[in-house]
């Protein structure tokens, strides 16, 4: 795909087309559009790291723009900053187990939620309308939770499998 060169000038218009896309989709989803757009790139790196001038260059925006976006990202756990010995410049780099990250983040928010649902359950009292639909949503939330971190187990199993990493590989 995408090499530091590339970067430096720019993509082609077909990978900057692709790019503009998969951000649309991630914003129509909720995401803001320069961290999407920034969030696209980096997967689409061969490297998975590039500078913010890199970055810059390859999305036709503003190094400023690039600062945003990659803070935002950083925050979310999707992006990480790193040096390369003997540059002065930053890189960003997507991690390789972000998703995993993101959902074990996700399941601990959602375990945070369910307690103080529980809380706000034992305030408004369970018999009340208010407190029986704050139960269906921590029964909801306790569920997600077991769930997700059947999910995560399961995602260990299947990329420590025989054929870890083979594109075409069914979903057993």
């Amino acid at each position: 795909m995408a090499d530091k060169a590339e970067a430096a000038a720019g993509p082609d218009d077909a990978l900057f087309g692709y790019i503009e896309r998969f951000a649309s989709v991630l914003v129509s989803a909720g995401f803001p559009p320069m961290p999407a757009r920034v969030f696209v790139a980096l997967l689409v790196t061969d490297s998975g790291r590039l500078s913010a001038a890199e970055l810059a260059g390859m999305l036709r925006i503003s190094p400023a723009a690039v600062s945003g976006a990659v803070r935002y990202l950083i925050q979310l756990g999707l992006v990480h900053k790193e040096r390369v010995p003997g540059s002065r410049r930053d890189y960003y780099r997507m991690p390789g187990n972000m998703w995993d990250d993101l959902l074990r983040m996700r399941d601990q928010v959602m375990s945070r939620w369910t307690a103080l649902v529980r809380e706000g359950i034992d305030l408004v009292g369970a018999d009340t309308p208010a407190g029986e639909r704050m139960a269906e949503q921590a029964a909801f939330l306790e569920f997600a939770t077991k769930e997700l971190g059947q999910i995560l187990g399961r995602w260990q199993e299947y990329r420590a499998g025989p054929s870890a990493g083979a594109p075409d590989r069914p979903g057993g």
